[in-house]
């Protein structure tokens, strides 16, 4: 088993303890960073520094069905549903929301590639699966799906 597939095992393995029977919960309070307020000012002036375009937006997408997994909790669509979502409290980000796209900074969701989101099911996703530019490239391809 290749160092991949060990950590997508127990990402899911964690997933499953830590919301266990638990239906699907809404966030109460999508628009809230996920970023400790000790690192928020940094985390939001963090720059893009992948440039976006078709071919960058086709990568990360590739990526957030593949190799990044994020579909497993954020759905096909972004809309929080994937497979995974239904055992998550509070349940996955929903990337369709025009309101959240506007506040949050390409900065912010590498925050929380990078380190996780306290609270929640997500966990830190570099270095473990992607690298740092493949996350900048999922973001460009999170902003196309508001």
């Amino acid at each position: 088993m290749n160092t991949h597939a060990i950590w997508g095992w127990l990402a899911c393995c964690a997933i499953g303890v830590i919301g266990s029977g638990m239906a699907l919960a809404a966030e109460r309070d999508p628009l809230k960073p996920r970023v400790p307020d000790s690192e928020l000012a940094a985390a939001q002036k963090l720059p893009n520094p992948v440039a976006s375009s078709a071919d960058t937006i086709a990568k990360g997408k590739a990526l957030f069905e593949g190799k990044g997994t994020c579909f497993k909790c954020h759905g096909l669509k972004g809309t929080g549903d994937g497979p995974l979502s239904k055992n998550l409290k509070p349940s996955p980000r929903s990337f369709v929301n025009g309101e959240w796209q506007k506040v949050r900074t390409d900065g912010e969701m590498f925050w929380v590639i990078k380190n996780g989101s306290p609270g929640t099911g997500m966990v830190s996703l570099i270095p473990s699966d992607i690298n740092d530019e493949e996350a900048w490239t999922i973001i460009h391809y999170v902003r196309t799906l508001k």
